[in-house]
C-alpha cells in the first residue's frame, strides 16, 4: 500500500491528489487522517460517514472528544486510541470489546465503465421500492446463467479476502481488497452506497453480528471475522458471506462457527419445489440450541437476481415463524443464519446506523448462500470448498 497521503474528503472534485494541507487542530491532537487538497475540500466532506451532522459540526465534535482523552465512552475505555484513531459515539454504552476506529478511509471509486445498480449514484434501491410487495420472480433460462456467473465471481472475490486474513491487518484493507477484486472482474460492489452504506464490503467482528462497517480495527489473534461480499455484474447480484477465524480461537468460537456453517447446510439439503420458506427455521433452529447458541431474528434472508434485495423479503431463520410463500423453480434467494452464544438473539446498533452487534457482547457467526431452486432440488450458486480445518 502507498504511503502517500491523499486528499481525504469523500468528495473530493480533484480526484484524491497527494496532498499536505491538514487540519492543524487535528495534527495538535494527534488525530489521523485529516489531509485534504483544498479548503473547499476540507470544509466540505470531511467525515460525510457520520451522515446525521453536518461536516464541519461533525469535525468540530471530534476535536472536542480528542481535547477529553480521560473520558469513557460507555466502558472506561479512552475515545482515542493510541495510534491516533478514535472513538466517535463517546456517550454509546457498548455491549462488547470491540470498537469503531474512525476516520474511515475516502470513499471508494468505481471505474465509469463498470455498469452499476440504480443506488450507485443517489444511495436509494429506486428498483427495489418500486417491485417492493410483487411476487418472487422466476428466472429464465438466460437470467440464471447470469446468476451461476455473477455468483462464481462472488465466490472468487470472497476466497480472495479471505485469504488476506491475518493478526495485524485492518477491517478497511480487507475493504481494499474487496473492492479491487470486484473492479477487476469489471463488477460494483454491490453494498457500496446501498441505502448509503459507505463500503464496498461488510466486516463483522467478535459480537458483531452483520453490517460491520470497514474502518482502522486491527485483526487480532482470537477474533472471529465475518465476511460479507456481494457483487452485482451483468445485471444481477450474487451474496455470500463466511465467518473466520484470525489465528488461533477458543473452543467457544470454533463451536459457534461449526453450528452456523451446519445449520446453513443442513437446510439446504431440504430445499426444493413445494417446501414452504417457513420451514427453514425448522431445521436451523434445533442444531443452533444443541450448540448454545440463538438464532437471530432481527435479519433473515431475501430473494436475490436483478435486485439486491427482493421478493421473497422475509426467510427466517428461526422456528414457528410467519413467513408466507414456497420454493418455486427458477427462484433464487439467500440463507444466511446467523447464530450468537448463549440465549440471547436480539441485536443492538452503534449510532453508525448500520452496525449491529448481540446485547451481550457474546460472538456471533454468520454463514450465506446464494440459492437457486431447481425442478429437482437445489443449486448452491455460491458454493466453494469448505475448509474444516478452521473450526477444529
Amino acid at each position: 500500500m502507498s504511503s502517500t497521503v491523499h486528499c481525504q474528503s469523500t468528495d473530493c472534485p480533484n480526484g484524491h491528489p497527494p496532498s499536505k494541507l491538514e487540519c492543524p487542530t487535528c495534527h495538535k491532537l494527534g488525530i489521523k487522517g485529516s489531509f485534504f487538497c483544498g479548503q473547499d475540500c476540507f470544509k466540505a466532506g470531511f467525515h460525510e460517514n457520520l451522515r446525521t451532522f453536518n461536516p464541519q459540526k461533525v469535525h468540530k465534535l471530534i476535536h472536542e472528544l480528542a481535547s477529553k482523552p480521560s473520558s469513557s465512552n460507555g466502558s472506561g475505555a479512552s475515545n482515542i486510541f493510541k495510534d491516533g484513531t478514535y472513538n466517535p459515539f463517546s456517550t454509546f454504552q457498548f455491549t462488547g470489546d470491540i470498537r469503531p476506529r474512525y476516520p474511515l478511509s475516502s470513499k471508494r471509486r468505481v471505474p465509469e465503465h463498470i455498469p452499476r445498480p440504480d443506488y450507485a449514484e443517489t444511495g436509494i434501491p429506486t428498483s427495489e421500492n418500486k417491485k417492493a410487495g410483487q411476487p418472487p420472480r422466476i428466472l429464465t433460462p438466460e437470467e440464471i446463467e447470469k446468476m451461476r456467473i455473477v455468483c462464481r465471481l462472488t465466490r472468487e472475490v470472497l476466497d480472495i479476502a479471505a485469504s488476506h486474513i491475518k493478526p495485524g491487518i485492518t477491517t478497511d484493507y480487507l475493504d481494499e481488497v474487496v473492492h479491487n477484486a470486484c473492479i477487476e472482474r469489471n463488477a460494483y460492489p454491490s453494498p457500496l452506497n446501498y441505502n448509503h452504506f459507505p463500503k464496498s464490503v461488510c466486516t463483522s467482528v467478535n459480537e458483531v453480528v452483520c453490517h460491520g462497517i470497514p474502518d482502522q480495527y486491527k485483526l487480532q489473534e482470537g477474533d472471529i471475522i465475518n465476511i460479507d461480499v456481494s457483487l452485482y455484474y451483468d445485471g444481477f447480484h450474487g451474496d455470500l458471506n463466511e465467518t473466520y477465524p484470525v489465528g488461533r480461537v477458543d473452543e467457544d468460537s470454533k463451536k459457534l462457527m461449526r453450528a452456523a456453517h451446519e445449520s446453513l447446510h443442513d437446510v439446504i439439503k431440504i430445499c426444493k419445489p413445494g417446501v414452504l420458506i417457513r420451514d427453514i427455521g425448522k431445521v436451523i433452529e434445533p442444531i443452533a440450541r444443541a450448540a448454545g447458541c440463538s438464532v437471530v431474528r432481527t435479519y433473515t434472508g431475501h430473494g436475490i437476481n436483478d435486485l439486491f434485495h427482493g421478493a421473497p423479503t422475509n426467510v427466517p431463520h428461526y422456528a414457528k415463524n410467519k413467513a408466507i410463500g414456497t420454493m418455486k423453480a427458477g427462484m433464487c434467494f439467500t440463507i444466511e443464519p446467523m447464530l450468537n452464544l448463549g440465549n440471547h438473539w436480539d441485536t443492538l446498533h452503534w449510532p453508525d446506523n448500520w452496525t449491529a452487534t448481540t446485547i451481550d457482547g457474546k460472538r456471533s457467526a454468520q454463514f450465506e448462500e446464494t440459492l437457486l431452486i431447481t425442478e429437482t432440488g437445489v443449486e448452491i450458486l455460491t458454493a466453494g470448498k469448505f475448509r474444516d480445518d478452521l473450526y477444529r
